[in-house]
């Protein structure tokens, strides 16, 4: 099975770690990946009005490409996933969207939504499975304690992502498990951090960033571990570097021995 991987605009900037992990992760895990040709920004914030249809245009050229690939689109970016995610959700179901979608574009075939937008973390647990990871890790991160960071990107709204139980996530926790590490469940892994707000309100991020660190560090973490661009630079900065925060395929390359 080959999937087209789609990395977005941070991913070649300043989440550089989380991209070119992830890759050599793949590799190592032998999935059959390859770049989408002439991608572009999907957007990076879901338009909540229900009639905009001109910031939705570039993530529905992604999909439509990657039906024309293979039908199964692999994301890495939390923002991205969910953009992507949330607009295929609706050329599915908004008939007037799809019709003005496909008109503005001229696409060659009509766009209804068949590509299916798999995240990453889904990938290694869907599709790769969780017990064969384990088998493939020969440097165990045995000890070292985890907190789950998963923001809120990756699991809201619940119906058009279908992630994981918005409440009580467990994918990273099994994710963490698989690479030989200790998962830490705390009160705060599935709040916002703030990162929509950071630039206009700072007090507001560095106090929700404050109660996910403390929140973890109460629960014995050494560490949290994110798939989000936006939370990994929230925790950090607005965090004031209470707590180390890696990506998660940081960490799986780690355990699979493919990081320098």
């Amino acid at each position: 099975m080959k999937f087209s991987y789609y990395p977005g605009c941070t991913l070649k900037t300043k989440g550089k770690e989380l991209d070119i992990y992830g890759r050599k992760s793949l590799e190592a895990l032998g999935v059959n990946f390859e770049e989408l040709k002439e991608w572009q920004c999907c957007g990076a914030v879901y338009p909540v009005s229900k009639d905009e249809v001109a910031t939705k245009l570039s993530a529905v050229r992604t999909l439509a490409q990657a039906k024309e690939e293979d039908g199964k689109l692999l994301t890495l970016c939390s923002a991205c996933h969910h953009v992507i995610k949330r607009v295929n959700e609706d050329m599915k179901k908004d008939e007037n969207l799809r019709l003005k979608a496909n008109n503005y574009l001229a696409l060659e075939t009509t766009y209804y939504g068949e590509t299916d937008v798999i995240h990453f973390l889904e990938l290694l647990r869907d599709y790769v499975g969780f017990d064969k990871i384990k088998e493939k890790v020969v440097n165990p991160l045995k000890g070292v304690k985890i907190g789950a960071y998963y923001g809120c990107l990756l699991l809201r709204p619940s119906d058009a992502l279908s992630f994981d139980n918005p409440e009580n996530p467990t994918i990273i926790e099994d994710f963490i498990k698989a690479i030989g590490a200790t998962p830490v469940t705390y009160a705060f892994r599935n709040e916002c951090c703030g990162a929509y707000v950071s630039a206009t309100n700072k007090e507001i991020a560095e106090r929700k960033c404050a109660n996910i660190i403390n929140s973890a560090n109460e629960q014995g973490a050494e560490m949290l571990v994110t798939a989000c661009p936006l939370c990994m630079y929230n925790l950090t900065e607005n965090g004031k570097k209470a707590m180390k925060v890696v990506y998660f395929t940081e960490l799986l390359a780690e355990a699979l021995g493919v990081k320098e």
